[in-house]
Formats: structure tokens, C-alpha cells, sequence
């Protein structure tokens, strides 16, 4: 693995245990990352419409922005499924917080 898909990981594993802390900055920017498939990522519409969401949920202004231009691109069945994805990952960390 070359330098750059190392610290692309390491970026993505830092703001995925952020989110886990539940930073809505780190929410925000792995929507950002899944959304235009930067930091050697595949472009996946419904993980960033998930973590905008979570985003949006914790007061995250521009991701609320950011999830309606996506939601564009979305089928009805994708945004259903992000919701989803959204609930469980809160109810997850939710219990792990506990």
C-alpha cells in the first residue's frame, strides 16, 4: 500500500472513531468523502447520504445542504436505505456510549 492509501485509512478510520464520538464534523466529512469518492474511496451515494444525515441531525448546517443535492441523484429506495443505515449506526453507538 503506498503512502497515500495509508494516510487516505488513516484519515478515514480518524473520522470514523470521531464519529463514533459523535462529531458532527466527522460526520459531515466522511459524507463529503463518500459523496465525491475522494481519499481512494468509491463514489456511494447512500453511505453519504447516511452520515450527512447524522450530520444534519447534529446541527451541521451545510450537510443538510449537501444531503438534498445527493438526494437528486438517489432513488427513493437508496434514500430509505440511508435512513436506515443512519438509525443503526445512532442505535449502535448509542448502546456502545451506554
Amino acid at each position: 500500500m503506498g503512502n497515500s492509501m495509508k494516510s487516505a485509512a488513516f484519515l478515514i478510520e480518524s473520522r470514523l472513531s470521531e464519529a463514533a464520538q459523535g462529531s458532527s464534523n466527522a460526520y459531515f466529512d466522511l459524507g463529503a468523502i463518500y459523496s465525491t469518492g475522494s481519499e481512494g474511496v468509491e463514489v456511494d451515494l447512500v453511505e453519504a447520504h447516511k452520515w450527512f444525515n447524522l450530520a444534519a441531525l447534529s446541527g451541521h448546517d451545510e450537510s443538510k445542504i449537501c444531503r438534498a443535492e445527493i438526494s437528486l441523484d438517489m432513488t427513493a429506495r437508496e434514500i430509505a436505505e440511508a435512513q436506515r443505515e443512519a438509525r443503526n449506526w445512532l442505535q449502535e453507538n448509542t448502546r456502545r456510549a451506554a
